[in-house]
Formats: structure tokens, C-alpha cells, sequence
């Protein structure tokens, strides 16, 4: 009985010998594990501390560049001719920016007035069929197969590399050539050919418009207008707003064309208009507040279109 249990203690010796090791080595591994994912953690929050420092840097950068000379142009419409120019440019004098606004739609009979209406004719109504016309082409585009579809898309994409003033001297050709000069139609009618609305209609109707559902919709009978305006165009609607107001902005802001093509200053965009008081404010003195004035009046209605266009 003696021998067995000799026997046996050195077999449990090393069994627990064994399990001691085995403890110790996983002890280990998780030891190591964690200090790795220590060090991981670490490296994540000093990149994740450098991300955040980064992008409010960029932030930063970009509220002083959009922010600040808004915030000249409102400090400058409350000042009057004199002050304009004997004040720093950040700093109040007399507030004058109701008796400013005032002066503005009553000089020349409120033509101001008229070129606001003017500019939002070109930009709210073109803006319009803009995007109407660039989503029926991507849409077209993205439903239908068919011979130089490939030629047409490569077309489409070298456009959005030629400069619009490269082109503008032809199109204003073209328009006299048709009888469209000094008229509206004449500015309205570039307006409505944007590759850019149309490349993004296109990915649009890629992304939200399943073409299972436009063959269900010509199986129960849907023409091919109403499969567009009554099932495709309400998927698309993120991409059409998208579109409208960046056709918006591209022609309340457009200056060269109008330029070109208008001679009568009642059917003058306010850009057209602004600019020709900023000539003539040379030799009179107050056309320089009102011009100032003038721009200030201008971006509310861009900031109220993208305040509409967020949802």
C-alpha cells in the first residue's frame, strides 16, 4: 500500500507541476493580450485626439473664410458713404441698415426690386427645369440600353471639364443667331443644360430607382411618363434637390452670360445690376453704400433656399 501511494504522489506532483505551467503560460498570453490591447487603445485615441485637432482646424479655416466677409459685408451696410470709408471695416458707426435698405428699393424707381424679381425668374424658375431635364436625361441614361449610350456618357463627363466661359462666346453667338438676344429666354435657356445635374441624376436613379420595380410598373400597364413622374421621380427626389439648388446658386450668382446677352438694365440679373452701380459709384458717392447694401440684400434668399433644401 506503501508503493502505491508513493506511486501515486509523484503523479499528482506532476500534474500539478503541469497545471501550474499551463496557468502561468495563459496567464501570460492574457497578460500580453491585454498590454497589446493597451497599446492599440492607446495609438486609437492619440490618431482619434489628431483626427479631432485636425478637422477642427479645418473647420476653423473654413468658418473664417465663408463667415468673416459676411460678417464685413453686414458691419458695412449699416454705415453711410462717409463712414464707409473713415471706419475700420469691423467696426459699428451710426447703424444705418434700415435707412440703407430703404435708399436701396427706392433708388431709380426700385429698380433693385425689380432685378431681385429678375433674379429669381433666372434661378427659381430655370432652377426648375433644370432639374426636371436632368433627370429625365439620367434617368434615360441608367433605364435604357441602347446604340452610342457609351459615347454619349464619355460626352457627358468630358463636359464637366470645359470652363463655362470657354463656352460662352459660342452660346452667345448662337442666341443672336436664334433672335434671343436681350431677352429672357436668352438667359434662361443655357441655364437648362447641366451636365453635372445630369451625371448626379443618373447615380441617383442607380442608387434608388430598382429597375424591378419600372418592369412591374410596365407589366401592370404603366406607360413609360407615368412610370417616370409617378414611381421613379419620387425616389429620386434627394438627388433632385440636390440639383436644384446647386443650379440655384450657379445662376443666381451668374454674371458673364446675362452680361453678354442683355443690353435693357429692367431685365438685369442683381449681379448685372450691382456690378454696373460699383462703376458708377466712382462719381456717385452713394451708389457705393448701396452696392455694398445691395450684396448684403442678395445672399438671403441663397440662405433661406438652402435652409428650405436640408430636409
Amino acid at each position: 500500500m506503501s508503493a502505491a501511494v508513493s506511486q501515486t504522489q509523484p503523479r499528482d506532483l506532476k500534474a500539478m507541476r503541469v497545471t501550474k505551467e499551463t496557468g502561468a503560460g495563459v496567464l501570460r498570453r492574457k497578460t500580453g493580450l491585454r498590454r497589446s490591447a493597451q497599446v492599440k487603445h492607446g495609438m486609437a485615441i492619440k490618431v482619434s485626439l489628431w483626427s479631432r485637432i485636425l478637422v477642427w482646424v479645418v473647420f476653423i479655416v473654413a468658418f473664417f473664410y465663408f463667415v468673416v466677409p459676411a460678417l464685413w459685408l453686414f458691419v458695412a451696410a449699416t454705415k453711410n458713404a462717409g463712414e464707409l470709408y473713415t471706419t475700420g471695416g469691423f467696426e459699428f458707426a451710426h447703424f444705418r441698415l434700415w435707412e440703407n435698405i430703404r435708399n436701396l428699393f427706392t433708388y431709380r424707381g426700385g429698380i433693385f426690386a425689380r432685378w431681385i424679381l429678375n433674379s429669381v425668374i433666372y434661378s427659381g424658375f430655370g432652377s426648375v427645369i433644370t432639374a426636371l431635364v436632368s433627370a429625365m436625361c439620367g434617368y434615360a441614361l441608367y433605364v435604357y440600353e441602347f446604340r452610342g449610350k457609351k459615347i454619349i456618357m464619355g460626352a457627358l463627363m468630358a463636359s464637366l471639364l470645359i470652363p463655362a466661359t470657354v463656352i460662352a462666346q459660342p452660346v452667345y453667338l448662337l442666341l443672336i443667331q436664334l433672335g434671343l438676344g436681350n431677352t429672357m429666354a436668352g438667359v434662361l435657356l443655357p441655364s437648362f443644360v447641366y451636365p453635372f445635374g445630369v451625371m448626379l441624376c443618373y447615380i441617383t436613379a442607380q442608387s434608388s430607382v430598382p429597375k424591378e420595380i419600372i418592369e412591374a410598373a410596365r407589366i401592370d400597364g404603366a406607360g413609360e411618363f407615368r412610370t417616370f413622374f409617378r414611381i421613379s421621380m419620387p425616389m429620386m427626389m434627394t438627388g433632385l434637390a440636390t440639383v436644384f439648388l446647386f443650379a440655384f446658386m450657379q445662376s443666381w450668382n451668374s454674371y458673364m452670360m446675362p452680361l453678354m446677352v442683355l443690353d435693357d438694365p429692367n431685365l438685369y440679373p442683381v449681379t448685372v445690376g450691382l456690378v454696373d452701380w460699383r462703376n458708377q459709384s466712382s462719381s456717385v458717392a452713394a451708389l457705393g453704400t448701396l452696392t455694398i447694401t445691395g450684396a448684403f440684400v442678395s445672399i438671403i434668399p441663397l440662405i433661406l433656399i438652402f435652409l428650405a433644401t436640408q430636409k
